[in-house]
């Protein structure tokens, strides 16, 4: 039988074996294709089924055919709405037939001709002439190059309204490359690959994608990646939805002819774009233009403008096949998913979200952060200090406000305990005294403070201790008062505002200002120094020394501070704080503080209420 059907091509003329099988099929199907057709076959009236017939017995030598060749009118008797009902009732992408009776060879079979096209076309378009058989497994390597060039698009123009499209998928959609790359990824949790379908002669390859709640199919082999992550699994009802989608995906140059049956003011669809978005008289595709004649076939050939495909462009069908025996088989039971989107995406998170959520979790697992643990002579001090004693501090190793305190109960040699906590994560011993949580905070026993200079005011006033503020000199600790206002009115805030700037002119702006207000204060200090008052440290070298350290620290890295002049009044009172014991031994290694500045430096949201207040205008919270 082989052997015959092999001889009978061989005999077929060889333009005619040379047509496409789109082609071909489109000839059954009643198409005009006199535009593509080889000089020796332009006599043919492809509109003709039973003349292409005839001409078919001719060339494989049937004596009887020669007399049985007609003219062609521009009329035929079908009536017009039987032609749409019957033409246009098949399901998406299974055209019927087309059966209809009239004379003068107008879709009229000849008298030689059965229903349908004649066992030897029938033969040479058999599937397994045209495409393989479907991969009915999943195909890793397949899928991966299906998936290959998707964007990963955050926030795409009407997302919402795209991702509920292609939800429901209530009509066959057609996509161009973009629109596919970009959208389908937000949905690509609501189905799960199943198979593949790939064709020999067709410009076309199928996919096909079950719901996820359908489940995986009995015997689905699982992924043999030695690098896939291993994850917990947890056990969903199966067939908790029967919707199954067919993504077609049309290569480039995926040119397709398509045909418009006007009569007497009614139009018909070509039946193998009944279903495409883009085909001429769809919601998507230009109008049918009607002919002054009845019957006629007017060839439509190509795509309208608006079609994707008419650039020659890859583009994308996407429609729901589950039960339309479209593709051979049931495919569960027809209509919508059986569950609203909400539910898909707490099944699983799209690729989009998942791409996001990685991306994340590296930024975190890389990202430098805030040290919870004094370092260096500063955790020698903590350790010398963890003994549980009635006089409590409670800090973190960065703070500044924090450092103030410190230096102080070490410059007044008082006994004391130091707690470190996480202050973005309070402790209720925190909490107890601060309902704000913020550090320092200091407990004496049942009494609780805080507030840095309130806390060293309060342990001024404690007896015992090395005084910071002169004894007996009402008028020079006033001083030392007004001058520590200035520090936490003028100084600290600008040294934020130039650390948080992200603007060059705003960043220079703050420095100027923030060099202008420490002049203020070195012009107030006694002139041989090297400390405030003079030869020892006192009140207001406590106050300012934490942001002294930090220039260099934390603003000269980030911000390009510059050191000071050698020799000068200035210079003396740096050496002096960096050289002091009680200061060196408060103080963590640099790396300390360049990693637990770098959020100020970027401004990043939720730092600190000191930063929150300083983007906002306002005071020192």
């Amino acid at each position: 039988m082989e052997d015959a059907e092999a001889a009978l091509q061989q005999q077929l003329p060889v333009a005619l074996r040379q047509l496409q099988p789109t082609a071909l099929q489109a000839i059954h199907q009643g198409h005009s294709l006199s535009p593509q057709l080889p000089p020796e076959l332009q006599g043919l009236d492809t509109t003709d089924p039973s003349a292409f017939q005839q001409r078919l017995q001719v060339d494989l030598g049937d004596p009887t055919a020669q007399h049985q060749l007609s003219p062609t009118t521009a009329f035929g008797q079908s009536s017009p709405s039987d032609l749409v009902q019957r033409v246009g009732s098949g399901p998406p992408q299974t055209p019927q037939h087309q059966q209809h009776g009239g004379h003068f060879g107008i879709l009229t079979p000849g008298s030689g001709l059965s229903h349908g096209p004649h066992p030897s076309i029938a033969r040479l378009q058999a599937d397994s002439e045209l495409f393989d058989t479907p991969d009915e497994g999943y195909d890793k390597d397949e899928h991966k190059i299906h998936r290959d060039g998707l964007r990963l698009v955050s926030d795409p123009p009407h997302l919402a309204e795209w991702r509920q499209r292609l939800f429901d998928v209530n009509d066959v959609l057609t996509l161009t490359e973009e629109q596919y790359q970009t959208y389908f990824p937000h949905v690509d949790n609501i189905y799960s690959h199943r198979s593949t379908q790939r064709y020999k002669k067709k410009p076309f390859v199928s996919h096909y994608w079950d719901c996820r709640l359908k489940g995986r199919p009995p015997g689905t082999r699982k992924s043999d990646d030695p690098n896939k992550k291993k994850r917990k699994r947890v056990a969903r009802q199966r067939d908790q939805c029967d919707v199954k989608i067919k993504i077609t995906e049309y290569f480039p140059n995926a040119m397709l002819p398509q045909t418009g049956l006007l009569s007497s003011g009614t139009a018909n669809l070509d039946p193998d774009n009944v279903n495409n978005f883009f085909a001429p008289g769809q919601p998507g595709g230009p109008p049918l233009q009607h002919s002054p004649h009845f019957g006629v076939l007017t060839p439509t050939l190509g795509f309208p403008t608006a079609h994707p495909g008419s650039t020659s462009q890859r583009y994308y069908t996407i429609q729901r096949v589950n039960g339309n025996g479209g593709n051979g088989k049931g495919d569960g039971v027809a209509g919508p998913h059986k569950h609203t989107l909400a539910m898909s995406d707490a099944v699983k998170r799209n690729s989009v979200e998942r791409f996001k959520a990685k991306e994340e979790k590296q930024r975190k697992r890389t990202q430098k952060t805030y040290h919870k643990k004094a370092t260096g002579a500063a955790l020698a001090t903590v350790k010398r200090h963890s003994r549980e004693l009635d006089l409590k501090v409670y800090g973190s190793c960065f703070c500044p406000f924090v450092q103030r305190v410190w230096i102080a109960l070490e410059a007044k040699g008082l006994p004391y305990q130091y707690v470190e906590v996480d202050p973005y994560k309070k402790p209720e011993s925190l909490l107890a005294i601060n309902p704000r949580g913020l550090v320092p905070a200091l407990r004496n026993g049942e009494w609780g403070c805080y507030e840095s200079t309130v806390l060293m005011e309060y342990l001024e006033d404690l007896d015992g201790g090395t005084p910071l503020l002169p004894l007996g000199e009402p008028q020079l600790r006033a001083h030392c008062r007004l001058w520590s206002d200035h520090i936490n009115r003028n100084i600290v805030p600008l040294f934020y505002k130039c650390l948080q700037a992200q603007e060059l002119d705003k960043q220079v702006e703050h420095a100027e200002a923030l060099k202008t207000e420490i002049a203020k204060l070195v012009d107030a200090a006694d002139p041989q120094g090297p400390f405030f008052l003079g030869s020892s440290l006192s009140f207001v070298d406590v106050q300012f020394a934490p942001w002294m350290l930090r220039l260099s620290r934390v603003l000269k890295p980030y911000r390009g501070w510059p050191d000071p002049e050698e020799g000068s009044r200035w210079g003396l009172w740096v050496e002096a704080i960096e050289g002091n014991e009680h200061i060196q031994a408060t103080t963590s290694t640099d790396d300390l503080y360049l990693d637990s500045y770098e959020r100020y430096a970027e401004n990043r949201p939720d730092t600190s209420e000191l930063a929150k207040a300083i983007n906002a205008g306002r005071g020192l919270p």
